[in-house]
């Protein structure tokens, strides 16, 4: 997939090329992000026609990240999250992370999954690749507090 040039007033740092230090830095700012649980926040992170797949769902452009995101913490309450660098190249990375939630009757979750990135040249990502599974938890066990 060829990379775009988008105009500079919308470069999301740090930018490809990654090297280890800015790899982390992305993977930082996209816990710090998504931990905001501000849908309109999230989405401005990923180009306007970003490709998603999200365990068994497709995913296509912001417009599109932002109704799913909404509905994911309409559902996934006091979502927490904590992700962490797997590896690098040139304009991807790849990350593993949990996070934990609770459903309308209080049951605990956490979800585990991996995440495949590749980023356009003004560091907005163009697609995102995540399988997830999910572990019943009691709200004793949290780890994420």
């Amino acid at each position: 997939m060829s990379q775009k040039v988008i105009t500079p007033e919308i470069t999301r740092p740090p930018v490809p090329p990654f090297t280890e230090e800015t790899a982390r830095a992305k993977v930082q700012a996209a816990e710090d992000s998504w931990n905001s649980r501000d849908p309109k926040k999230v989405a401005l992170a990923y180009t306007v026609d970003t490709i998603w797949r999200n365990r068994n769902q497709f995913i296509n452009g912001r417009v599109e990240v932002e109704a799913f995101l909404t509905a994911k913490w309409r559902k996934e309450l006091d979502y927490k999250l904590k992700k962490e660098l797997w590896s690098y190249t040139k304009n991807r990375i790849a990350v593993k992370f949990f996070y934990e939630w609770h459903d309308t009757q209080g049951q605990w979750y956490r979800s585990y999954g991996n995440e495949l990135w590749q980023f356009a040249l003004n560091g907005q990502m163009q697609r995102r690749e995540a399988s997830i599974n999910d572990l019943l938890i009691e709200a004793a066990d949290r780890q994420l507090v």
